[in-house]
């Protein structure tokens, strides 16, 4: 049943576009965009290296490395569906988005965030096979068998955020086409649709459920069987030592989990605050784990930084700096 306000299904107006208003009263938000701008030029040197050295390292072919390489891969594109559009709006002034184009961010943002959040998994599931099954960890956790993994996961994210979005050409907006985020984001724009909007909100709902909160139990039951390998090990060297293998895999989550859950649960249970700081803390929590995640493991990682400590001692070899006598 629709509601009193809906739009006979003949006379659906679609607009030309929307304007992105959000952050716009925000104080210098011209120059936040600037540093968002900075931040997003490391994004892509990081994770543009990082996926050349495991492209090109054969020593890093391993399941591990093809999780990392696809989890920076993801950050490139996450970001970017971000930063450009933010350039365009804040610093070029240029506030309006074609109708089209805001279907297509909305599509890339939302199956990147959450195949970052399952990317996230994968390295889960990679930690504990290899500490809670290490005899077995080259039978179960094959390169096959990732690719596998992580095709579907893509499969999966792609055609569930395409159905979620598909809605979007057959309602009608009939009202205020100003956009009150940083970007065409889904929930701001379902607002202002005129027509019934039950099933999108709905569906919302449960993606909501299924990207965050499942991934989040997900990983919260491989640390309890790591935890329990690790506690039943004979001496504490080995305990420190799965441990330590541990650390970066679980500031990933930390750095991408924490703030939407404080964000998620300041919104669900009703807590006023300002709504441009809401829209910097969600900006900065979709941007800053993208640039931090390929430093955390080019540094916590051994294997990386041999290769990058390799590449760097061959090019000071190959051009050596001539001491000036």
């Amino acid at each position: 049943m629709q509601n009193s306000n809906s739009a006979p299904n003949n006379s659906i107006s679609q607009p030309a576009g929307f304007y992105i208003i959000g952050l716009s009263l925000t104080p210098y938000n011209n120059i936040y965009v600037m540093f968002l701008t900075v931040l997003y030029v490391i994004t892509v040197i990081c994770n543009v290296s990082l996926i050349t050295i495991i492209f090109y390292d054969h020593r890093l072919h391993v399941p591990k490395f093809m999780a990392v390489g696809n989890l920076a891969l993801v950050d490139l594109v996450l970001s970017t569906s971000l930063v450009p559009g933010m350039i365009k709006t804040y610093l070029v002034l240029d506030n309006f988005v074609p109708f089209k184009l805001c279907l297509v961010q909305m599509f890339t943002y939302y199956t990147f965030v959450s195949l970052e959040s399952f990317s996230i998994c994968v390295l889960s599931y990679d930690r504990f096979i290899a500490i809670c099954l290490p005899l077995r960890q080259e039978s179960i956790n094959t390169n096959t068998r990732m690719a596998y993994i992580v095709g579907a996961l893509w499969f999966f994210c792609v055609v569930v955020v395409i159905y979620a979005i598909e809605s979007f050409p057959n309602l009608s907006f009939c009202g205020s086409l100003k956009v009150n985020s940083y970007f065409c984001d889904y929930t701001p724009v379902l607002r202002l649709a005129c027509s019934d909007t039950t099933h999108p909100w709905n569906f919302a709902t449960a993606l909501t459920i299924l990207f965050i909160v499942v991934p989040l139990i997900f990983i919260f039951f491989t640390y309890m069987g790591i935890l329990i390998a690790v506690f039943r090990m004979k001496n504490n060297q080995s305990r420190y030592k799965a441990l330590a293998t541990c650390t970066e895999h679980l500031t990933l989550v930390a750095i991408f989990y924490i703030p939407i859950f404080i964000i998620f649960n300041l919104t669900f249970f009703g807590f006023s605050w300002n709504y441009n700081v809401g829209l910097v803390c969600l900006s900065l929590s979709s941007l800053i784990p993208p640039c931090v995640n390929p430093i955390i493991y080019s540094l916590k990682t051994k294997q990386i930084r041999d290769r990058i400590y390799s590449l760097l001692t061959h090019r000071l070899s190959v051009h050596p700096l001539k001491n000036a006598h």
